[in-house]
């Protein structure tokens, strides 16, 4: 289990072909269900981008980054790309995918197949129940 956006890093320089990290910051419009700890509502993406793993010094520098071009986000989505013959995947590459992952925001898809942090860089945990993305 991933503890931080660091895990995220060590894991990806562990695996046996170069990565590219796909990261979609969204915008989330929440609210609670019935008083309790879980949140409904709308995720929109608001910037998408590929990066290696070895660009990223830290999750703070990331969000940093992010912030230059807008604050106005919650959440960063996160999924990997794996290379092929020891080269990884270029920007090109992984565009299609890029495209996935915002039309998966966009469309109210099930999102547990990707990291998601907040600006805290705390884990978040978003399942699809009866056709409801629940936080």
């Amino acid at each position: 289990m991933l503890r931080n956006f660091q895990d995220l890093l060590d894991m990806a320089a562990m695996q046996d072909e170069p990565q590219r990290l796909l990261l979609v910051l969204a915008k989330t419009d929440s609210e609670s269900t019935n008083g309790s700890s879980q949140r409904t509502g709308t995720i929109s993406p608001v910037i998408c981008n590929d990066k290696l793993p070895s660009e990223i010094e830290s999750f703070a520098a990331l969000v940093a980054e992010a912030d230059e071009i807008t604050q106005d986000w919650d959440l960063i989505l996160i999924a990997s790309l794996d290379g092929e013959r020891g080269h990884a995947p270029s920007s090109e590459q992984a565009q299609a995918h890029l495209n996935k992952m915002v039309s998966d925001v966009q469309n109210g898809q099930d999102l547990s197949r990707y990291l998601i942090l907040d600006r805290q860089e705390q884990v978040v945990t978003m399942r699809l129940r009866d056709g409801v993305m629940m936080i």
